[in-house]
């Protein structure tokens, strides 16, 4: 199928990007960002999406810039990194240096779907569209990062853990963008894994999971993904691990937190869920 017809706007900064969006919500409230397409192109041509105008936001300079205090101290203070929403995924994977610290921000990348996707799409598109299965929304909450979102009424921070309501639902007003995505720089210490279970290469996940553990910023999370919803943070087991080490990562006590924290599952998705954290935890151990 073809797109429904729609005007295009490509707004030369990021200023007119967030006044003809704020002008085009306020009238209709059917104008659509767009950065890499990969999500929203899709579904423009599958007519599920059908915006009167497409705001392209690829070219904006601002959105396309990468900040990390583990490859320049001078540039971003405190230790942290920072990421604009039209960076690419392969922009991210193909980093001389982790931006993390630790590599984790990296191997997430190179794990997208396929290189093809990778090089048109962005990190802000793919938070943005929230697909339940998605590997940013994810990673980003176990990261414990923060999405700088700019709109009209000006800029405004969210966790990532909370930037998601539910599948393809989350905080963004009509009239705001993704402007960049924040984290701190991992201590040489921390320690993390990523574990997604695909019936293919490239697929979306049938279930994920992502484990963060920096004793030096006393961060641990563990979060289980491809649920159907947001990501969900297995708080209590998380602690358990950070507290005790491997020994309270049992497959009992994994399976409890996750029938704890997430209700609905049948046997089969418990089964590969459990496998997924239990893997990703593993090689926090491992690496």
């Amino acid at each position: 199928m073809k797109a429904a017809r729609f005007a295009y706007e490509r707004p030369a900064d990021l200023s007119s990007a967030v006044r003809a969006l704020g002008e085009y919500a306020a009238a209709s409230g059917d104008a659509k960002p767009m950065a890499g397409g990969q999500s929203l192109g899709p579904m423009l041509n599958l007519r599920l999406a059908r915006p009167g105008r497409v705001i392209d936001l690829s070219r904006i300079a601002a959105l396309r810039c990468i900040e990390s205090a583990a490859t320049s101290a001078s540039v971003v203070p405190d230790g942290r990194w920072r990421i604009g929403a039209a960076v690419t995924h392969a922009e991210i994977e193909d980093s001389p240096a982790p931006l993390d610290g630790r590599g984790f921000l990296r191997h997430v990348a190179s794990g997208i779907a396929y290189r093809a996707v990778r090089n048109r799409g962005t990190i802000g598109g793919s938070l943005a569209h929230a697909d339940p299965a998605a590997d940013w929304p994810l990673a980003l909450n176990a990261l414990g990062a923060q999405v700088c979102i700019l709109g009209p009424g000006g800029r405004r921070d969210v966790s990532a853990a909370d930037f998601m309501r539910a599948g393809f639902s989350t905080v963004l007003a009509d009239d705001e963008i993704i402007e960049a995505i924040d984290g701190p720089v991992l201590s040489a210490e921390a320690r993390w894994g990523y574990w997604k279970i695909c019936r293919k290469t490239g697929e979306f996940p049938e279930a994920s999971a992502a484990a963060v553990f920096d004793p030096v910023r006393g961060h641990a999370r563990i979060v289980a993904g491809a649920l159907g919803t947001a990501p969900v943070a297995l708080e209590g087991l998380a602690e358990a691990v950070a507290r005790l080490g491997s020994v309270a990562l049992t497959t009992h006590a994994v399976d409890q937190a996750l029938v704890d924290a997430v209700s609905g599952l049948d046997a089969v998705e418990r089964k590969l869920h459990v496998t997924a954290l239990l893997r990703a935890t593993r090689q926090v151990f491992e690496s």
